[in-house]
């Protein structure tokens, strides 16, 4: 029995070694999307509701507001809820941009989860939020990090990050758009 071990082994080596040494093969990075692209979307409106979920220096709590696009200035500003300008990212300042989506499960289904045997269909209750996630590096202020903000549906975050990454001068790679160095 131990005899036939050692051939059937001899045999397989190769096949293994073979396999492992395909999988290691250096892979390119393909810019251009494989699928054709879809039509671009509409153009994002000036001002639009968001919640700042955090990553902004100086403002740790979650915020309600709203969020602009102010070409004018060449700037993304964050209002709260009594219009009040909180935060602005300078447009030269983004270094990336990128559409995020988390399933979540809401907390009036978590609490009926609890209930017994009734609350069973509630755990299979899920909403998709949709994140606005920007990268950013000011050389002004000396500020860098990653801040996101909660917006309300897709075709509102399509267009916005779409319309920030022209305005901003952001590349598409892939999914994101990023700042190419010079």
């Amino acid at each position: 029995m131990t005899n036939l071990k050692l051939p059937i082994f001899a045999i397989c080596l190769p096949f293994l070694l073979v396999s492992a040494a395909f999988a290691q093969r250096p892979r390119t990075l393909n810019d251009q999307p494989a699928t054709p692209t879809k039509a671009a979307p509409a153009p994002a409106p000036s001002t639009f509701k968001a919640k700042y979920e955090g990553g902004v220096f100086g403002h740790p709590n979650k915020m309600s507001g709203t969020l602009t696009l102010d070409d004018a200035n060449n700037r993304l500003v964050f209002r709260d809820g009594k219009q009040k300008e909180r935060m602005s990212i300078p447009y030269k300042a983004l270094t990336g941009a990128y559409a995020d989506n988390h399933s979540v499960r809401p907390a009036a289904a978590t609490v009926a989860n609890a209930v017994p045997f009734y609350g069973i269909p509630a755990g299979f209750i899920k909403t998709k939020v949709r994140y606005l996630t920007l990268q950013f590096d000011d050389p002004d202020s000396k500020a860098a990090g990653v801040t996101s903000f909660r917006l309300e549906n897709k075709e509102t975050l399509e267009s916005v990050l779409t319309t920030l990454a022209a305005n901003a001068g952001l590349t598409k790679r892939g999914d994101v758009f990023i700042r190419k160095k010079d």
